[in-house]
């Protein structure tokens, strides 16, 4: 079985570790046992997560062992990573409630029967510590130049809110949180973002310090689109796991709408498909890329939501965008193939010569020739309202024009009203 250590590194997912050859031999030797935290200040998880989920799927795939471990104790703090302000600091209830969403959204990436992945809560040994104790026994552990030091306190620091003493108080309690798991479950590996490195390395330096113990780091590099946008965030807020809050077809949508550049890193991060399978994506263009942003759609909705739902969100997507079937030799290893792959293009409503779009049909009046508006009028405000849109983009502009670069690989152009008001134009070859 392959080091699971080579697997993260050749899929993207490792930024930083500490004692690398250390960490390689122990993966090489044993079953690790391995955490990362989850802040559990909403009741579901968006798509920024997803990098530390498929980090602890694929430990559990290699025969290791991984913790989730819902900060119930620091969520009541707060954690001043990655953040220019102090945190809304939640109740023991909402804390609770927004945890177990969170675990039943894990469940679909993470086998909890039998043990073989546990879901903990700090906030059931956090919440028992007593003051003067915990600064006697481990407070005296920590250097306060150090941890001004860390990132996550300079950028608050130099806020114009500035750190709280609750907030400065954070790394001491994720340091425990390593230390409790390492006690107690034999967890020799802590994992997060590059935001945690520097809590990471408190809780290393405190196992060292208090139980002569060897524990080890892994972060994971800030996943941004080619574009330079924040993961999972789009026009409309957040890409939520949660199905209330983000529908499976839209979820869907987010992944088939992935720039053509980043379908290859996407594939390797958010899929389990081989990476030999996935390398040959970076060769294809034009409607071959496509069909692979089907199959990275389709991928990773069956992960979040399941198959049955997948299939059901690439339907609805046949039904309205006209997107065609998945080349057998593409990716052979999705399910895909099996569930969707036979799957023909819808038809059309109406059609259009190709010599219409030579020089650009105006937006508001094609709307308005296909009958989705009433007048030019009414175009012109549907467009103003933010209304309108031609392949799920929405126009920007009323004299936006519309040519034969819009078409897909099936030489079809969707407009759409509203939210559910489609119309598929066939655009006749000249």
């Amino acid at each position: 079985m392959a080091n699971v250590l080579d697997v993260l590194s050749e899929r993207g997912f490792i930024e930083q570790t500490t004692h690398d050859q250390e960490l390689r031999d122990l993966f090489g030797s044993e079953n690790v046992t391995c955490y990362i935290g989850f802040d559990p200040t909403a009741s579901s998880l968006h798509i920024g997560s997803l990098v530390p989920i498929m980090a602890l799927a694929h430990m559990q795939k290699g025969g290791h062992r991984p913790i989730a471990l819902v900060g119930g104790g620091t969520g009541l703090v707060g954690d001043p990573s990655g953040k220019t302000e102090m945190r809304q600091i939640l109740t023991h209830e909402a804390i609770a409630e927004n945890a177990d969403g969170i675990k039943r959204q894990l469940g679909r990436f993470l086998d909890f029967s039998d043990d073989s992945a546990l879901m903990l809560n700090n906030a059931d040994w956090l919440t028992r510590l007593e003051y003067i104790p915990f600064l006697r026994d481990f407070g005296r552990y920590f250097s306060v130049n150090r941890m001004l030091k860390a990132e996550s306190c300079k950028l608050r620091l130099e806020s114009e809110e500035g750190l709280s003493f609750i907030e400065f108080n954070y790394m001491l309690l994720q340091a425990y949180d390593f230390l409790e798991l390492f006690t107690h479950y034999d967890c020799r590996l802590q994992m997060g973002g590059s935001d945690q490195w520097g809590n990471i390395v408190a809780g290393i330096d405190l196992i060292r310090r208090v139980r002569q113990g060897a524990a080890f780091g892994i972060t994971f590099p800030l996943i941004t689109t080619s574009s330079g946008a924040k993961m999972g965030k789009t026009a409309t807020g957040a890409i939520w796991l949660d199905p209330q809050r983000t529908s499976p077809y839209e979820y869907f949508q987010y992944w088939i709408n992935t720039d053509d550049r980043d379908v290859v890193r996407f594939l390797s991060l958010f899929s389990f498909l081989p990476l030999e399978e996935i390398n040959a994506v970076g060769e294809l263009e034009g409607a071959e890329l496509n069909s692979a942003k089907t199959v990275l759609a389709f991928e990773a909705t069956a992960l979040a939501h399941g198959e049955k739902e997948a299939t059901a969100a690439h339907g609805k997507s046949v039904n309205n965008f006209g997107i065609g079937a998945i080349p057998e030799n593409l990716l052979p290893s999705s399910s895909a193939h099996r569930l969707i792959g036979g799957v023909q293009p819808a038809g059309f409503d109406s059609e259009i010569p190709a010599g219409d779009l030579k020089s650009g049909i105006p937006a508001f009046r094609l709307f308005q020739t296909v009958g989705l508006v009433n007048s030019g009028g009414a175009a012109r405000r549907l467009i103003e309202q933010g209304g309108a849109y031609v392949n799920s983009e929405r126009i920007e502009a009323f004299d936006r024009l519309v040519t034969e670069k819009d078409m897909n690989e099936n030489r079809i152009i969707v407009l759409r009203s509203g939210k559910k008001r489609y119309h598929k134009v066939k655009v006749r070859p000249a």
